[in-house]
């Protein structure tokens, strides 16, 4: 590993975790397909969670917003399951005012109607408080 290599290992956040996830979500697209429900892709990554002992949290609420996650993983991860033909620009959005609301810095983004999974990582865009609310 040359010194780019590791500089870019250094600012990653939360590396080891998010490979792992990623990992167990390969292993949920190659044992169900793309053509599954949101649902049934949730209900066995759950279960390989728990196989790996990864605490979680499915579909966690987020206080007085009304939006539910799909999971929370190590509460440290917001990740966020799609079955869709395509990622828009609305579930990156969606996954920020979650990482906002959370004051989390990293969600991943799995969209399992991909014929080649193709997770996204999406990092808390820091805003002041001046941002927010106007």
């Amino acid at each position: 590993m040359d010194t780019n290599d590791t500089n870019l290992a250094n600012k990653l956040i939360y590396p080891k975790l998010s490979y792992l996830i990623i990992g167990i979500c390969y292993k949920v697209h190659n044992e169900l397909g793309r053509y599954s429900r949101e649902k049934q892709y949730g209900d066995l990554l759950e279960i390989k969670l728990r196989q790996c002992g990864i605490s979680h949290k499915r579909e966690f609420t987020i206080e007085n917003t009304g939006n539910i996650v799909d999971f929370v993983i190590e509460d440290k991860i917001i990740l966020e399951l799609k079955a869709k033909p395509i990622a828009i620009k609305d579930d990156y959005y969606q996954i920020q005012r979650y990482l906002q609301s959370l004051d989390y810095k990293l969600g991943l983004l799995i969209n399992f109607r991909d014929t080649f999974l193709r997770p996204r990582r999406i990092i808390k865009i820091e805003t002041s408080a001046k941002d927010r609310f106007t």
